[in-house]
């Protein structure tokens, strides 16, 4: 490592590497600069001229959002002479500013609210009339106020080189310069939000939050995202038990305040006019309202007879539901109920990955690693539409580290925009351009391989193979759908030897139960054991629960507790925001058919905490810190040593590819996914 400069700020002796900037020398410690236009991360712009500070032997004032720190450098961020410029740049920022704090979505979180406060002057020196021009809707979700805009260009940085969608820019000259979008009067992007998030007046404002509330009147629960698989943090705000928001601005969780539309806008579902509020029973041929007393009775008689009379069971299980509740499901079929036909909709060769790196240590990448190593390979996926935060760890790696990425897919893709090489393939066999690539692969000094369900089976060892012949470090993601497609598989879902698959279940004609737990494998298909008994636990009435004899209304990820765990095998814990009436955690209500049948003593408590005790004692490389994970934190599930035992039905294994506006069954539940345009053009 270079050796640190020297420098002194506020009279304080800091030490910093080369190229720190000014600001976040001070920053480090513990110093704050003011500052619009900067933004960690982004492109430096100098517009907003608030970060000023005095340097001993410069002959004006600088603005250390653009200053490298220097040796013998000695600054000083708070004088008569910096307050002064401070206050004058405010004043000609209000100059055209509307004074409707009282009715700005921002209010409360405004950094110019607060830099008034701080510096600005009692009174305006300016007379004019204001500029003004009426608000703008650019698109469900995005709305633009002119007039609030500072031109900090924040916004069009974060859309341009964050999400690298550039469907922002700057039009016009002067007084009447202003942010629009570069699709006409409307924003053709990712809906993201992320402009919104990063602005710090009001000027950009959200359609689903704006004029609902202030900050303080909400309670604000991190939890996990409901939707794919990348495991973001996102901060919910709630007020009389409704969600009125979604953001990560605290930077709580692996994902630091990236959000994409599901996290930030798509919760909406929850409160869907079709979700279950009550348990139905079929009564001639009809589904009827019926109390948890008499739909808990009557799954637990018809379980006990089956299983006393010898029949055959089915389970299916979730990609949604959490950890706690996918291990006691499947401890629930084996041991209470006796069968090893078990299974849930699989979209990663996961068990084929952990087998082939069995022995090995180190090679799982975590989020992280996408945005510090040195080299990443994408193969068979697009990360933008189908893992968005992964994705943009790429792009901010490639920006900040001058990352080497690599790319095979299909067709073309977001990351071709920073690819050293992108090779298109036709999925059959992607070995061959991987082959071309050897050379230069070998030549980095470290490598993630990225890879969808393109690969999988015997060529999922190939592809370590492969890997682990280049010489180099190499660490692997296989890439799974939904929120906890990775803990499904962890947990146990899966058929034992002689069980039956999925695909196997529907078609059998001799089942005499199916109990599917979050799932919806009747979508595509019909269950051909007519004369079954057929369990659902949903939140909706999908067409599995129209088949079903009993559905009964689950809560969702943001109504429980629990733990879930991301495509990268990163554990995080989910935390009860909300609650909707009538409804009861999967988990809650397994335990309740559990202990009608008199099973209790087998499957022991059904709280979340004592179940994940339960996991780490039992569930392989599930024997993890619980206190980081308590915390908020994300601690990696630990690399499996011994082989694992495959079912050898590769065929099984689908991502269902859904894009930035589609989530399986919660996507058609949710207003805004299904609003915005580009929802249109993504199915």
């Amino acid at each position: 490592m270079a050796d640190l400069v020297n420098l002194t700020i506020d009279g304080k002796p800091v030490q910093a590497p080369p190229g720190t900037l000014v600001i976040d020398a001070a920053k480090r410690a513990g110093i704050e600069v003011p500052a619009f236009c900067y933004y960690e991360g982004l492109s430096l712009q100098a517009a907003c001229r608030m970060c000023l500070v005095e340097v001993e032997k410069m002959p004006k004032l600088m603005t250390s959002c653009t200053l490298p720190v220097a040796e013998g450098m000695v600054v000083r961020t708070e004088t008569p002479t910096v307050a002064a410029a401070r206050k004058s740049m405010l004043e000609f920022l209000l100059a055209n500013h509307p004074l409707d704090c009282p009715v700005c979505d921002k209010g409360g979180e405004c950094e110019l609210q607060d830099m008034t406060f701080r510096y600005g002057a009692g009174e305006s020196r300016f007379s004019e009339n204001k500029v003004h021009k009426p608000e703008k809707q650019w698109s469900p979700v995005v709305f633009y106020d002119m007039p609030r805009c500072i031109l900090c260009y924040r916004c069009v940085r974060i859309c341009n080189e964050g999400m690298g969608v550039n469907a922002l820019g700057i039009v016009n000259r002067g007084v009447v310069s202003e942010i629009a979008p570069n699709k006409q009067d409307h924003l053709e992007c990712d809906e993201c939000g992320m402009c919104i998030d990063i602005c710090p007046v009001g000027a950009l404002t959200s359609g689903a939050y704006r004029y609902h509330t202030r900050p303080w009147e909400m309670e604000h629960v991190g939890t996990i995202c409901a939707h794919c698989a990348d495991g973001c943090k996102t901060t919910l705000g709630v007020r009389n038990n409704q969600i009125i928001r979604g953001n990560n601005r605290d930077r709580s969780g692996i994902n630091d305040e990236f959000l994409c539309v599901k996290g930030r806008y798509a919760f909406d579902f929850y409160n869907h006019p079709e979700r279950l509020q009550s348990p139905l029973l079929k009564v001639d041929g009809k589904l009827e309202p019926v109390s948890w007393s008499q739909a808990i009775e009557t799954v637990a008689k018809k379980f006990q007879q089956v299983r006393e009379a010898g029949g055959k069971f089915a389970v299916v299980g979730s990609n949604h539901t959490s950890n706690e509740e996918d291990f006691y499901l499947q401890k629930f079929g084996r041991q209470v109920l006796g069968t090893g036909n078990i299974d849930h909709h699989r979209t990663g060769d996961v068990p084929a990955l952990l087998d082939a790196l069995s022995g090995k240590t180190g090679k799982l990448a975590v989020s992280a690693d996408l945005y510090q190593r040195k080299a990443v390979l994408v193969v068979g996926a697009d990360l933008a539409l189908e893992h968005p935060f992964l994705s943009f760890q790429i792009r901010a790696n490639y920006r900040h580290h001058q990352a080497h990425v690599y790319v095979v897919t299909p067709r073309p893709v977001r990351e071709d925009a920073v690819a050293a090489v992108s090779l298109r393939d036709a999925c059959a066999d992607v070995f061959g351009p991987l082959e071309s690539l050897r050379a230069k692969l070998a030549a980095e000094p470290e490598l993630v391989i990225v890879f969808g369900d393109v690969v999988k089976g015997e060529a999922v060892r190939r592809l370590v193979d492969f890997g682990e012949s280049l010489g180099i470090p190499v660490k692997y993601v296989a890439l799974v759908d939904y929120s906890n497609s990775r803990g499904a598989v962890d947990m146990g879902l899966l058929p034992d030897a002689g069980g039956l698959a999925l695909p196997e279940m529907l078609a059998a004609g001799d089942l005499d139960a199916f109990w599917v737990v979050g799932a919806n494998p009747l979508k595509a298909g019909e269950l051909r054991s007519r004369s079954a008994f057929v369990v659902v636990q949903d939140m909706f009435l999908t067409e599995t629960a129209r088949a079903a004899d009993v559905v009964l209304p689950a809560a969702c990820a943001y109504e429980k507790n629990g733990t879930v765990t991301n495509v990268c095998g990163e554990v995080q814990k989910l935390k009860k925001a909300l609650g909707t009436m009538g409804t009861k955690p999967d988990l809650e209500i397994i335990g309740l058919i559990a202990r009608e049948m008199g099973a209790a003593p087998v499957m022991g408590p059904w709280t979340a905490e004592k179940v994940f005790d339960e996991i780490r004692r039992s569930v392989r490389g599930y024997d993890i810190p619980v206190p980081v994970v308590a915390a908020g934190g994300a601690a990696q599930t630990m690399p499996v040593n011994g082989r694992i035992p495959l079912d050898g039905r590769p065929d099984l294994i689908r991502s269902a590819r859904d894009s930035l506006f589609t989530s399986g069954t919660l996507g058609r539940y949710s207003k805004v996914l299904n609003s915005v345009v580009e929802s249109r053009n993504n199915r």
